[in-house]
C-alpha cells in the first residue's frame, strides 16, 4: 500500500518535470528532429557549394577551357613553346588534337636539329614536297638501320639526299649525332678510315689536359676492347691531333706527337692497373713516373705526376 502510493506521487512527480516515459520520448523524438534539422541544413550548405562548383564547372566548359587548357587559345609563340619541350612520340599524339600546331614546320625541324646535328640536306634548298616531319621519320629510320648495318645505314641516308657521299659529310653526321650504336660505329670507322680521319679533326683539344682530352676522344670514337693495329691507330691520330691543337703546350713541355703516344699507352695501362679487380698490387705514383720517363725521357717528373693523379681521382680514360 505505501510502495504504490510511492509510485503514484513518483508518476506524478516525473509528469509534473516533463520526465514520464511518454514525455521522454516526445523529448528525444524532438531533440532527434532537431539534430536532423541542422544535419539537413549544413547538407543543403554542402549540396549549395556543389551547385557552386558545378557552375563553375560548367562556366569553364562553356569557354572551352574544361581540363588540359586549349592551345589554340594562347598566343602562337606561347603554344609553341609549349610543345617545343614534347618528343617526336608525343608531339604526334598531341598532332590529333591539335593539327595545325603540332605539325609546324619550326617544331620538327627542331626536333631533327636536336637528335641529328648535322645533314648534308639542312644546307640545301628543300625539294618540292619536303616537310622536317616526314625528315625525322627518315632519320629515324636510317639510324635504325644503320645500328643493323652500317653500310646499308649509310646507303639509305644518301638514297633519300640526306647524307652527300663525301667522307667529310658523313664524318659531321656521325659527330653530331648520339643515336648510332657504339659497337657498330667502331666497325664502320675500322673499315672506312678517311671518314676516321675527318672524324678526329673535328675534335678541338686547345687548352685541355692530356688525360681529359683523350676521354673526350674516347666517347666520341670508342676504344676496342682488345689491344691490336686500331687502337694504335687510333692513339696515333689523336697524337697529332693533340699536338696541333696545343703547339705552345708541345714546345714548352718538349713534347712531339711520338712522345704524346707513348704518354696516352702509359695512362691506357695505367687505367687498367688502377681499376681493374683483378690487379692486386696496384701500380704506384714512383713506379709510373719512373717507368714513363724511361720511355719519354724529356718529360718532367712534375709533369708524369699530375697524370697519374688525374687517372687516380677520375678514372679510366677509354671507358
Amino acid at each position: 500500500m505505501g510502495q504504490g502510493l510511492w509510485r503514484v506521487a513518483r508518476n506524478q512527480q516525473l509528469q509534473q518535470e516533463g520526465y514520464s516515459e511518454q514525455g521522454y520520448l516526445s523529448r528525444e523524438q524532438t531533440r532527434r528532429m532537431a539534430a536532423s534539422s541542422i544535419s539537413n541544413g549544413s547538407h543543403r550548405k554542402q549540396v549549395q557549394g556543389g551547385i557552386d562548383i558545378y557552375h563553375l564547372l560548367k562556366a569553364r566548359k562553356s569557354k572551352e577551357q574544361e581540363g588540359f587548357i586549349n592551345l589554340e587559345m594562347l598566343p602562337p609563340e606561347l603554344s609553341f613553346t609549349i610543345l617545343s619541350y614534347l618528343n617526336a612520340t608525343d608531339l604526334c599524339l598531341a598532332s590529333c588534337v591539335w593539327q595545325d600546331l603540332a605539325n609546324d614546320e619550326l617544331l620538327w625541324q627542331g626536333l631533327c636539329k636536336s637528335t641529328w646535328g648535322h645533314c648534308s640536306i639542312y644546307n640545301k634548298n628543300p625539294p618540292i614536297g619536303f616537310s622536317f616531319r616526314k625528315l625525322y621519320m627518315q632519320l629515324d629510320e636510317g639510324s635504325l638501320t644503320f645500328n643493323a648495318n652500317p653500310d646499308e645505314g649509310v646507303n639509305y641516308f644518301m638514297s633519300k639526299g640526306i647524307l652527300d657521299d663525301s667522307p667529310k659529310e658523313i664524318a659531321k653526321f656521325i659527330f653530331c649525332t648520339r643515336t648510332l650504336n657504339w659497337k657498330k660505329l667502331r666497325i664502320y670507322l675500322d673499315e672506312r678510315r678517311d671518314v676516321l680521319d675527318d672524324l678526329v679533326t673535328l675534335h678541338n683539344f686547345r687548352n685541355q689536359f692530356l688525360p681529359n682530352a683523350l676521354r673526350e676522344f674516347f666517347r666520341h670514337i670508342h676504344a676496342p676492347e682488345e689491344r691490336g693495329e686500331y687502337l694504335e691507330t687510333l692513339i696515333t691520330k689523336f697524337s697529332h691531333r693533340f699536338c696541333a691543337c696545343n703547339p705552345d703546350l708541345m714546345r714548352e713541355l718538349g713534347l712531339s706527337p711520338d712522345a704524346v703516344y707513348v704518354l696516352c699507352y702509359s695512362l691506357i695501362l695505367l687505367s687498367i692497373d688502377l681499376t681493374s679487380p683483378h690487379v692486386k698490387n696496384k701500380m704506384s705514383k714512383r713506379e709510373f713516373i719512373r717507368n714513363t720517363r724511361r720511355a719519354a725521357q724529356n718529360i718532367s717528373e712534375d709533369f708524369v705526376g699530375h697524370l697519374y693523379d688525374n687517372i687516380y681521382l677520375i678514372g679510366h680514360v677509354a671507358a
